[in-house]
């Protein structure tokens, strides 16, 4: 047998008929053989169930006991309470039917009874306009002879009883007379508490203040007492305002001590904050609401000013320039620190105020009477309370537009700070028009370069801060757009100065090495090589300082998108900035565009892209130009004896060079031809290069910016760069790519760097053989073309050897090695789209 519960024990001893029945049955084993040990256990089982059954019922029948016993009395009660009131309403019945007459029936006598009780709710209406049509007649009696006995109080409750009745005249011909008699009076009751009234708020008596306050509401005339009480509190500030002259707004003023208007921006919001904590306490006395009260005074104090304050900040820029743009940055600091100082005083002054019932706009929750959960009831109406005051003072900082009515004058120029700034930069930068090479030949250009890179650059960080402290990043399009373009005219004024001043000498003529002294380079060139060398190194610092102030953008712009995902979590907008109402300025304005969003990704793509591309663009500009100053220095020698290449007289010469007779008119075959002195020296100089570089091997100016070499082919750079990718993989972990600096440049080897400096050179050579100086060659004879030939095959076995492929050359070797028929008949195939080939032509005479 199982273990059975109470409850099931207890229904199976109702079903028995008696005990000893239920325990034999109980007790009986289905197969007779069964221990005495098992029977046993099986016995205190039952016994403990029993008892278990027995406690179980004691305590269920205690309890019924206990609530028959309690709600006995109250039965007794609610019964003849019950019926009291049936005695009563069959008492009220017989005494309703005694009075209807015979033959009436219910529905008409409800009828009855309900015109009769409209019939007196209209003649009380009446009674009551009555009685104030008679008022008015006497109202201007009365009142004049309160203010004659200066009972202002009575005055005022006589009035606004008389203005509740206006209503009932609206629409007669009365209504017009008793409405200018009513302002009639209200003037009167208020010039007579005007004096009263100026000298109350003057002395600082705050009970009297509130009585007169009390008066002006009577008769529907806050506005006016707030307005003299504002007078008379602002007055102080106003007469600092205007009595103030200021160096940088008011120039027609002849020069005296005056300060600045930042200076004065800050004292004059100490004395305005000294004006609020004073009216911290007195406001609370006087208002019934004083935070509003407070909002309203600081609005209308800023409103009176004259001139304005937006106009003296808009003077700024009039008087100062376009550094105006820093003062009215550290103007809108002041400003915040005052705004963050009002908001406590805020913050304190509601603790000031009386909740009273008339002024919740909402009703508080419903108390609990049951007398069991009282314990429990008295922290859920702590926590009520307090939360409905959290939620009453969230909607009334929503009223208060004191913040925003401060910051708004500086909307303004955080709309166009991106031009301000443009114009900020370009002034402080105006110094690469006056320290440029061209300016200053004598100094050494390639430390220049680096120095006013570090000025560049800190002027650049000096931008970002500011836009972060002005706009919190909502200016970032403005400010990539003013720095990238500020950025890109410094490196083209240096780009367009070095181009035009590069050959004038920079300090004492570079010496060559000894194992160089055999090439054609003047000491002039050989100051211009080294020249070139160290400006390509500064222009790679100032690359490498762009890229870590691309850093600093780009670790800036990534916490401005991290705000902004935070605030559209929490399901608002990003409002930085001291108060909430300046911050809700900024994110309602424009500066909060697609643009700042795009910006705001793009920062946090991967693998990160290029933030001041113009600059880049710039900087690769200038690399070019240097690039192609050093090649046409490096050059040089081979351009001079090519010079006179195109004028050779041998090119006319007649015959065939394939033969030659002698005096006995003997034909005596020529096998081949030397190339002629001017290539013989061409060819030299090119084979001499990889000297020079090799002397230049550890200089990395070399390797900067390979891909701007001029005639570079850009298939062959890829193949080093691959080739320096398969020699040298990545180690390490694969980590996540920084969100702020770039991936670093591939490396070249001095051997890469020099075959990619080698492959520029014999393509610039090439191109200038092909285009400048072959087309000016008039005629060729079959004695000059097989001559020429011979020259181009051999210029194209030397840049071979420089791993150089010209395909425009070996196009004039293969034309001019042709002989007339060949000529005239490739003319008609290749003629129209082949220009070497029309100029080969017109030397030799095929067309």
């Amino acid at each position: 047998m199982t273990s059975t519960s109470a409850s099931a024990l207890v229904q199976e001893l109702d079903d028995a008929p008696d005990v000893l029945t239920w325990l034999n049955d109980i007790l009986t084993p289905q197969d007779n053989h069964v221990p005495l040990a098992s029977l046993d256990s099986l016995l205190a089982d039952l016994l403990t169930a029993t008892d278990l059954s027995a406690v179980t019922t004691s305590a269920a029948l205690e309890r019924t006991i206990d609530e028959v016993s309690r709600s006995a009395p109250r039965l007794t009660y609610d019964l003849h309470f019950m019926r009291d009131g049936a005695l009563s309403l069959h008492s009220a019945l017989a005494t309703v039917t005694a009075r209807i007459p015979a033959g009436t029936s219910t529905s008409a006598a409800l009828d009855r009874l309900q015109t009769l009780d409209t019939a007196k709710r209209r003649m009380e209406a009446v009674r009551d306009v009555l009685r104030e049509a008679e008022s008015w007649s006497s109202l201007e009696a009365e009142v004049t002879a309160l203010l004659a006995e200066r009972a202002y109080d009575k005055a005022a409750e006589r009035l606004s009883e008389a203005s509740r009745s206006m209503p009932v005249f609206a629409g007669t011909p009365e209504y017009e007379p008793r409405r200018a008699l009513m302002v009639s009076l209200q003037n009167q009751l208020e010039a007579a508490l005007s004096s009263a009234l100026v000298g109350a708020i003057n002395s600082g008596d705050t009970a009297l203040c509130r009585k007169f306050y009390g008066i002006f509401s009577n008769i529907q005339r806050e506005s006016e007492f707030r307005n003299y009480y504002f007078g008379s509190r602002r007055a102080g500030l106003v007469a600092l305002w205007q009595s103030e002259v200021l160096e940088d707004t008011e120039l027609s003023v002849p020069a005296v001590s005056r300060q600045t208007f930042s200076a004065f921006w800050a004292t004059f919001c100490a004395s305005f904050l000294a004006v609020l904590n004073a009216e911290r306490t007195s406001i609370p006395a006087i208002f019934p609401d004083p935070q509003i009260t407070l909002s309203t005074f600081i609005t209308s104090t800023l409103s009176t000013l004259q001139p304005s304050c937006p106009q003296r900040l808009a003077t700024l820029f009039n008087t100062t320039g376009s550094s105006a743009l820093k003062d009215i940055i550290a103007i809108y600091k002041t400003t915040e620190e005052f705004a963050a100082s009002t908001d406590k005083i805020m913050e304190k002054i509601q603790f000031s105020v009386i909740p009273t019932d008339s002024t919740l706009d909402v009703p508080l929750p419903p108390k609990h009477t049951r007398r069991r959960s009282a314990r429990m009831s008295m922290s859920w109406r702590s926590n009520s309370a307090t939360n409905f005051s959290r939620a009453q003072q969230s909607t009334l900082n929503d009223v208060l537009d004191w913040d925003q009515t401060l910051f708004q004058v500086f909307l303004d120029f955080q709309v166009e700070y991106g031009t301000l700034e443009r114009r900020l930069l370009t002034d402080e930068l105006s110094f690469t028009s006056t320290l440029t090479p061209n300016k200053n030949p004598s100094t050494d250009r390639a430390r220049l370069l680096r120095e006013r890179a570090v000025d560049v650059f800190s002027a650049a960080e000096e931008s970002l801060v500011r836009c972060m402290s002005f706009t919190y990043g909502y200016a970032a399009p403005g400010l990539m757009s003013a720095l990238d373009s500020s950025l890109a005219s410094f490196v083209d004024s240096w780009t367009q100065s070095l181009t035009a001043n590069l050959s004038a000498p920079s300090g004492a003529p570079a010496e060559s090495e000894d194992d160089l002294a055999d090439l054609d380079y003047s000491p002039q060139d050989w100051s211009n090589i080294q020249l070139v060398l160290h400006l390509l190194a500064s222009t790679r610092a100032v690359l490498d300082r762009l890229s870590i102030f691309e850093g600093k953008l780009r670790a800036a712009l990534v916490q401005i998108a991290t705000a902004f995902r935070l605030a559209q979590h929490e399901g608002g907008l990003y409002t930085p900035g001291a108060t909430k109402g300046a911050g809700s300025l900024l994110a309602q304005s424009s500066l909060n565009s697609a643009a700042l969003h795009i910006l705001l990704s793009s920062a946090e793509s991967h693998p990160p892209v290029p933030l001041l591309t113009t600059t880049r663009a710039s900087i690769a500009s200038l690399a070019r130009a240097l690039q192609s100053s050093l090649q046409h220095t490096l050059l040089a020698p081979l351009h001079a004896h090519l010079s006179s290449y195109a004028s050779l007289a041998l090119w006319a010469v007649p015959g065939d060079p394939k033969s030659m007779r002698t005096a006995g008119d003997l034909q005596v075959p020529v096998f081949s031809l030397s190339p002629s002195d001017i290539v013989q020296h061409v060819a030299e100089g090119l084979l001499n290069l990889p000297r020079l570089f090799e002397v230049y091997a550890d200089d990395d100016a070399l390797g900067f910016s390979l891909n701007t070499l001029p005639n570079v082919d850009e298939a062959y750079l890829s193949g080093l760069s691959e080739h320096i990718h398969a020699q040298s993989p990545e180690l390490g972990h694969n980590r996540r790519t920084s969100l702020i600096l770039p991936p670093k440049p591939v490396v070249l080897s001095p051997e890469a760097v020099a075959a990619a400096w080698l492959s520029s050179l014999g393509h610039s050579i090439l191109s200038h053989l092909t285009s400048n100086v072959l087309p000016k060659i008039r005629t060729l004879s079959v004695a000059g073309a097989a001559q020429l030939s011979s020259d181009l095959g051999y210029l194209s076995n030397i840049v071979r050897a420089l791993n150089v492929e010209y395909e425009e050359l070996d196009k004039w070797k293969e034309y001019v090695g042709m002989n007339d028929e060949e000529g005239s008949r490739i003319i008609g195939e290749k003629l129209p789209g082949d220009q070497v080939l029309v100029l080969v032509a017109k030397m030799r005479g095929w067309t």
